[in-house]
């Protein structure tokens, strides 16, 4: 298993559909039995700032070592107030709900002198696998929280992923399991309770990927 250890990044690529991919996670806590048959993830660590840290480095240090990537697979949970609870959707798109510079003249959602969209595609290459739009942000969203966001999930990781990929020129694949939403977080466990499903899940939608691959469907 890869890991996160204090000052170091541990990550190697896999063979999936006879391409070279990273995957990539935030919490042990969402990495169970059934992933830890098939894949070997980067654990980047909670929150968009850990993930583009994680990640920026460990494809530099893979670049360097010659074992450069030729696809980033982001996978985890979700939350969602509309998804069906401990379901998988591939992610169609994924914006940046902390960045706000709409008082300067920037639209909101849409980094100062960048030139990126408020939703930026994403491949979605699985048929059989529902799609839905994604937003990463550094705050756990829950209850009326929903409001305010212009998407169908919510994560704290995927877009920082996908920053670091577009530095490398590399395409991002991202995987959710639904673990929340449809009732009030109040506590730890009302995250954790379908993390079992959406592990079970996800290693089944990791297989699909694979399948997809290989038939040139990315």
């Amino acid at each position: 298993m890869s890991k996160l250890n204090p000052g170091t990044i541990d990550a190697a690529t896999e063979m999936l559909g006879g391409r070279r991919v990273l995957f990539v996670m935030a919490a042990s806590a969402e990495y169970g039995a059934h992933l830890k048959a098939r894949i070997r993830p980067l654990m980047t660590g909670v929150g968009p700032i850990e993930a583009a840290l994680a990640t920026g480095v460990a494809l530099q240090t893979l670049t360097m070592a010659g074992d450069k990537p030729e696809l980033v697979v982001s996978l985890g949970s979700a939350g969602s107030r509309t998804l069906d609870q401990g379901h998988v959707y591939q992610a169609s798109s994924v914006s940046w709900r902390d960045i706000d510079a709409s008082p300067l003249g920037f639209v909101k959602g849409v980094t100062p002198f960048l030139d990126h969209p408020v939703d930026t595609p994403l491949p979605t290459p699985i048929p059989s696998v529902p799609t839905a739009r994604l937003s990463t942000g550094s705050d756990i969203v829950t209850g009326l929280g929903y409001h305010r966001v212009d998407a169908d999930m919510v994560d704290m990781e995927t877009f920082a992923v996908l920053r670091a990929c577009q530095r490398f020129a590399l395409p991002l694949v991202a995987l959710r399991g639904i673990s929340d939403g449809a009732a009030d977080l109040h506590h730890y466990d009302d995250w954790t309770t379908l993390l079992h499903v959406v592990d079970e899940r996800l290693a089944d939608a990791v297989d699909r990927l694979a399948v997809a691959i290989e038939a040139k469907l990315l």
